[in-house]
């Protein structure tokens, strides 16, 4: 793993942790996949253009789909 990785990784996983606090306050079930989704998805990709463009569709999704 890279330090590109690894920076992207530690970003994508607060981001996520973030949205998982959100989502378990608010009884939100969007927010709440989203974060877990965020903290985990980092373990299993290690190309670091990959990373960021799935996470960074990741942490759009809650912008778009507010239920």
């Amino acid at each position: 793993m890279s330090t590109t990785t690894l920076l992207w990784s530690v970003l994508f996983g607060s981001i996520g942790f973030g949205y998982f606090l959100y989502g378990r306050k608010q009884k939100a079930a969007v927010p709440l996949v989203c974060g877990v989704a965020l903290m985990a998805i980092p373990y299993f990709i290690s190309n670091a253009l990959v990373l960021v463009g799935v996470c960074g569709a990741l942490t759009a999704v809650p912008y778009f789909l507010r239920t």
